[in-house]
């Protein structure tokens, strides 16, 4: 099924800010939404391809630069969340879906965090589940227990630290992807790599925390579809998955039943630039498929 080509629009944030939103939608009736949330020092570009991909599958697709990257950067400064921190992000994220759904009556909405994104989605899990379809999380982790791990490094928690698993390391970013191509991608684009503001990163670490115990989770309905994916070398997830079992394990004990956790041999942090994203793509769009159809009967 062919796909339209991704189409630029602005979100009018809780606040009236200004965001950069982007939207793609299939030929024909869509069978569902993905809602994608990109990662820290990053944008939603990078995810033309796999927006390709899922539009291509039947799926309307939507997306936005987060505060302080890429055309977004400009309500507060590149790296800079504002005043309202990590939930400012979140919120912006509950508008999007507000918007996709209008525009797409009908249809079930999967949300897709990528790292950030999915710090941002275990948020949004929390006050707007009832929005969802289905949750998708990709190379996320239970970021109390991530925040941990790179204090006992001695400094403040940086991108940089999470390259030490692969020294001597060919770039900064080897932690990213096996794939070089992708890596120097990445490398190049002057958007990507960024500094983020001292407070808002702060303020990710200190709202995220608790979201894998939060009270709030007891208000999720327990059979939610829910799919995590992860590197098996990402450093994010923790050595053997620690971090991101912490975060399915506090799920799990809060009473979600339908998650299901995916590891891809060798790969690292970025699965839909790695050299198994063909695999990769294929395995969320097979899953989404049999999650929406859910919804769809209903």
């Amino acid at each position: 099924m062919a796909s339209r080509p991704i189409t630029p629009f602005t979100l009018e944030a809780f606040d009236g800010a200004a965001i950069a939103a982007y939207r793609s939608l299939p030929f024909g009736p869509a069978k569902g939404i993905v809602q994608i949330a990109h990662g820290m020092a990053e944008h939603f570009g990078r995810y033309a391809p796999l927006t390709q991909q899922l539009t291509a599958a039947g799926f309307a697709v939507y997306g936005a630069d987060h505060r302080g990257h890429g055309a977004s950067a400009g309500v507060h400064g590149m790296g800079d969340f504002g005043s309202g921190g990590f939930q400012s992000l979140v919120d912006d994220m509950a508008a999007l879906t507000g918007v996709a759904k209008a525009q797409t009556p009908g249809r079930p909405l999967a949300l897709l965090g990528h790292s950030m994104g999915s710090f941002a989605a275990q948020l949004y899990l929390l006050d707007h589940s009832a929005e969802l379809a289905a949750l998708v999380l990709c190379g996320t982790a239970a970021l109390d227990k991530l925040l941990e791990a790179m204090l006992a490094g001695g400094g403040a928690p940086t991108l940089g630290s999470l390259n030490a698993a692969f020294e001597p390391a060919r770039t900064p970013f080897d932690w990213l992807s096996r794939d070089a191509a992708q890596v120097d991608a990445y490398l190049a684009d002057p958007l990507c790599g960024i500094d983020i503001a001292p407070a808002s990163t702060a303020s990710l670490f200190t709202l995220g925390a608790g979201a894998r115990i939060d009270p709030r989770l007891a208000d999720v309905r327990p059979d939610l579809p829910i799919l995590v994916l992860s590197g098996e070398r990402d450093p994010v997830v923790g050595p053997d998955q620690a971090f991101a079992r912490a975060l399915i394990d506090g799920w799990r004990a809060a009473g979600l039943n339908r998650i299901d956790h995916r590891i891809y041999p060798d790969a690292r942090h970025e699965l839909f630039n790695e050299t198994c994203r063909a695999e990769v793509e294929a395995d969320l769009i097979a899953w989404l498929d049999e999650a929406l159809a859910v919804s769809r009967q209903i």
